[in-house]
């Protein structure tokens, strides 16, 4: 069954990338998407799925640029004006990754809706597939959701496809949006499948893995701790392990990869927003690493400076001649793996006062570390604010170009105290990124939802 559907997806994605790519390169409006699919039987529907999960995949380098380029790791190194206002914190409502962002996350939800209305009719279709096809909807429409909530801050929550509801609807505030992400999130437990044909179709394991991150996000440190350990013990043991080193990490299909994004020679149009990662790095070197991300991972050692390169002929000007290398031609982004579950759970339970032993946020921090550097320097911590710091130090390394730099600090409080010492254009206001200007021209009821600053 699983060869099957990974061949029928296969085929499937052929069919609709052109469709699932032109909405994010020039993303519509909500209240402009109409009706591009039918579904009528099993077919048709696994067809609507496979162009919902082309919208998770646009959502991944968008995201590892937010993450990475609006904290401290990536900087504009070109001409193109989005990277150019992203790296100097000085985006406007018109900034063209900002808007693909927006443009996907909602394009996605809408396909979503529509799968969600139809399905109940659709025939031929056991009550499992039944059950994985609404979970694997309603997952990728939560996760953007999540992405967009601590991306833009009070967002729109669209859960129909009608054209008159969508051409008016309003923001609402975050904790909102973040309800209705945990509810999603909890619905696809144990509807999807335990072990996927590979890791880039959704699993249980996925779900509790997004549920970890949620609850870390939310300051539930009991939740996140609880759904980490699921992952990491698994309903074997062996379900996902720590690879042995580094170079095996971005390896596509590590045995520590819990979800990620499947790409291929058809998925890097030039320099697109949502496909070109390794273009954007390497390629033209549109966007390169910063000083501070280049010191922290010289400086902690061991083998995650292989994500680096450095070539003198390409010292001049502001260019510090390094590369961000972590991604290759059609590597895969990571969505959710291994160490973060343990990252989590590391300082779920260090914010639960267990510092030492088995069960302490110590021990965790340790197993990441002595994987890829020494951890000799981490025996000798005591206390909380103390362990809490060398975690994430640790996430900054270990996840670095990933997307998830941005995010840990402004939730951890600590992005402003960061950021100043970064650049002098950092402002408070850089903590949320625009709501597309498009968007509120086309939507009256965005018409004074502008975030601050812009």
């Amino acid at each position: 069954m699983a060869g099957r559907r990974s061949g029928f997806y296969a085929g499937c994605l052929a069919l609709i990338f052109l469709l699932a790519c032109e909405g994010v390169l020039e993303p519509q409006p909500v209240d402009r998407i109409t009706d591009d699919q039918v579904l009528t039987d099993g077919g048709s529907a696994q067809v609507v799925v496979s162009g919902i999960y082309r919208g998770l995949a646009n959502m991944a380098t968008p995201k590892v640029i937010a993450g990475d380029m609006m904290a401290d790791h990536l900087q504009e190194n070109g001409t193109f004006t989005q990277y150019i206002e992203i790296g100097n914190y000085d985006l406007s409502a018109s900034n063209g990754t900002a808007s693909a962002l927006w443009g996907v996350i909602y394009s996605t939800a809408y396909r979503v809706n529509f799968l969600l209305e139809g399905l109940p009719e659709v025939t031929g279709l056991i009550d499992t597939d039944r059950a994985r096809l609404e979970a694997e909807a309603r997952f990728i429409r939560a996760y953007g959701y999540f992405l967009g909530a601590y991306t833009f801050g009070d967002i729109p929550i669209v859960t129909t496809t009608s054209i008159s509801d969508n051409r008016n609807v309003g923001t609402v505030p975050v904790n909102e949006v973040l309800d209705f992400v945990e509810e999603e999130l909890l619905f696809t437990i144990d509807k999807l499948p335990t072990i996927p044909s590979n890791a880039g179709f959704l699993s249980n394991g996925a779900a509790k893995a997004a549920l970890a991150r949620f609850y870390l996000y939310r300051e539930d440190w009991e939740s996140a701790e609880r759904y980490a350990t699921e992952v990491i013990d698994g309903v074997n043991t062996d379900d996902y392990t720590l690879e042995g080193n580094f170079e095996a990490v971005t390896d596509d299909f590590s045995s520590e990869s819990i979800l990620e994004i499947v790409y291929s020679a058809n998925d890097n149009p030039g320099t697109s927003t949502n496909f070109g990662i390794n273009n954007l790095l390497v390629g033209r070197r549109e966007i390169i690493p910063r000083d501070q991300i280049i010191s922290a991972l010289r400086s902690i050692g061991g083998d995650r400076e292989q994500m680096l390169e450095f070539d003198a002929d390409n010292l001049s000007g502001s260019d510090n001649g390094w590369t961000v290398t972590r991604y290759g031609p059609f590597t895969n982004i990571p969505l959710f793996r291994l160490a973060e579950m343990y990252l989590i759970r590391s300082e779920a339970r260090t914010q639960q006062g267990r510092i030492t032993g088995t069960n302490g946020g110590l021990q965790d921090l340790i197993i990441v570390r002595q994987r890829s550097a020494s951890a000799d320097n981490l025996q000798s911590i005591s206390g909380q604010s103390q362990l809490l710091q060398a975690i994430q130090q640790e996430r900054q390394v270990e996840l670095a170009f990933e997307g998830h730099r941005w995010y840990d600090l402004k939730r951890t409080g600590s992005a402003s105290s960061v950021m100043n010492s970064v650049s002098p254009n950092w402002s408070d206001t850089d903590l949320l990124w625009p709501i597309p200007l498009r968007e509120i021209q086309n939507n009256p009821a965005l018409a004074n939802a502008q975030n601050p600053g812009y």
